[in-house]
């Protein structure tokens, strides 16, 4: 098993087993603990920052950031400037809808919704302690919970403190959360929307472009139960929406097939709409240890970038 100073790495471990060793301040600190040590041992390194500008070279900057392409059209040097330059602004939307209440394995795996809950706590405590301005907003069908961007040790504790408190609420209704972020974010920052997607999806994607056309940088995190992705059981099931009561049912053999294709169908649908736009996409399983997850949200190849 891999290790940290002798003790386990909490990020690499069962997000289930995880969830019990203690309250999510505590837990968090240990994924984050973790995950900053794998990646001191990986070749990768700084975390996530978008592309902000080119400015004029100046004596003394570093070679690694001159624009070449940019020298060959223009004759001149130029080097790039990254968020991470400015005084980064981020924003955690977080999907506290009944959808998101759900797990196919009670007896061995997160719901949903805790798995988001303790995702969104560790990306916030690693963006403080890069000293960014991280901020919260959860929804269902109306904002329940707002946290402005701030940077200090007393602000995580308020949102782990809010996190650790939240539960999950009624209908999903997107749009106005993420309209609430443009409110807050008025210069360009981070925007991490943290969601099982199961939303009404042109206003819920209208708001994302909107913001990507503001300038903000939007990571979409599309958190999946493993259950969701195939339809088995017993020969007969009822299945039943958790948000608005309606239910079926049905043989799952017989619809086995056709439910594996819509959800693969509903799941690419997303990913090309959302990066059509320039927005990045996750698909994130809730059997997916805590540290590949941050991975996958903050680091990209050449470098956490």
């Amino acid at each position: 098993m891999a290790t940290t100073h002798g003790a386990a790495r909490l990020d690499l471990l069962d997000p289930f087993e995880v969830s019990r060793l203690g309250g999510i301040e505590v837990v968090t600190e240990g994924l984050v603990e973790g995950f900053l040590a794998g990646l001191h041992r990986s070749p990768r390194r700084g975390f996530s920052v978008e592309f902000a500008e080119h400015r004029m070279y100046q004596p003394g900057d570093e070679l690694r950031y001159v624009d070449w392409k940019l020298l060959g059209r223009k004759d001149r040097l130029y080097v790039k400037q990254f968020e991470e330059e400015t005084n980064l602004r981020a924003m955690i939307v977080l999907d506290a809808s009944r959808s998101m209440d759900w797990t196919g394995a009670p007896e061995s795996r997160l719901t949903k919704f805790e798995y988001a809950r303790r995702l969104s706590a560790a990306l916030a405590l690693v963006l403080l302690r890069q000293r960014d301005a991280t901020g919260l907003v959860a929804f269902d069908d109306t904002v329940r919970l707002t946290l402005p961007p701030r940077v200090s040790r007393a602000h995580w504790m308020r949102l782990a403190v809010a996190l650790g408190s939240l539960q999950p609420g009624h209908m999903t209704a997107a749009a106005p959360a993420l309209r609430g972020v443009v409110e807050r974010l008025r210069r360009r920052g981070l925007v991490v929307f943290i969601s099982d997607l199961l939303l009404d999806r042109a206003p819920a994607l209208h708001a994302l472009k909107f913001l990507r056309h503001r300038g903000h940088s939007v990571l979409v995190l599309h958190v999946l139960d493993p259950g969701e992705l195939e339809l088995d059981g017993p020969a007969e099931v009822r299945f039943e929406d958790p948000e608005t009561s309606a239910a079926v049912v049905l043989r799952p053999r017989d619809w086995a097939e056709v439910y594996r294709k819509t959800v693969r169908e509903a799941i690419a649908d997303w990913r090309l709409a959302l990066r059509r736009e320039g927005i990045r996409y996750h698909a994130i399983r809730t059997d997916l240890p805590f540290g590949r997850a941050l991975r996958e949200a903050l680091v990209r190849p050449g470098g956490i970038a």
